[in-house]
């Protein structure tokens, strides 16, 4: 089913996402690789704010290529969420309610995301030169020394993404295997 989302997420729009569904996101999400999230983690760790509040947000795993001229952003791929494992739970403490990556969680993020209510959204990999067409904007507002994998705050208008883990832990990456193997008989 077609949704659109606007940011911040509320909880009954988590309620009102399944796995499966087809999402438009317009508004503010933000984006953190590996070295941002490790800051932010490391800086949790300290007892420290975070550079912004992502209570309500989502974080795009992505570092985007150069922009080129009259754009706001280059390309904009998602990143294997996978490398974020490690830190996806604390942020999800802190409130965060969305992230766009690619890829497969680990069950310790599946639990998470289920525990605090949030979801796990797919962009296509490959894409990044189209999904870059649905970024109006893009500002550098912290570790502006990680380049590419600084951190962004991004407006966009119908970003296109598919729920792949609902706030139920319904997993898409699994039931879509079991029902094309229902429907084809092969493994």
């Amino acid at each position: 089913m077609d949704k659109k989302v606007n940011t911040p997420i509320t909880e009954e729009t988590i309620e009102n996402l399944t796995a499966g569904d087809y999402v438009y996101i317009s508004g503010t999400i933000y984006t953190a690789r590996d070295a941002a999230h490790k800051r932010m983690y490391e800086a949790l760790e300290r007892g420290e704010d975070l550079p912004f509040s992502v209570r309500g947000q989502i974080i795009y795993y992505m570092g985007p290529s150069p922009a080129r001229e009259g754009r706001p952003i280059g390309s904009a791929g998602p990143t294997t969420a996978s490398r974020m494992d490690k830190y996806t739970p604390a942020m999800l403490e802190q409130g965060l309610k969305g992230i766009i990556a690619k890829g497969k969680r680990n069950e310790e993020v599946i639990k998470s995301l289920k525990d605090h209510h949030a979801v796990y959204f797919a962009a296509v990999g490959g894409a990044g030169a189209l999904l870059s067409k649905c970024i109006l904007s893009s500002e550098v507002i912290a570790y502006e020394d990680l380049g590419t994998e600084a951190i962004r705050r991004l407006e966009v208008k119908d970003f296109p993404v598919i729920v792949v883990i609902d706030k139920d832990g319904n997993n898409l990456y699994e039931t879509a295997v079991k029902k094309y193997v229902a429907v084809h008989g092969c493994r």
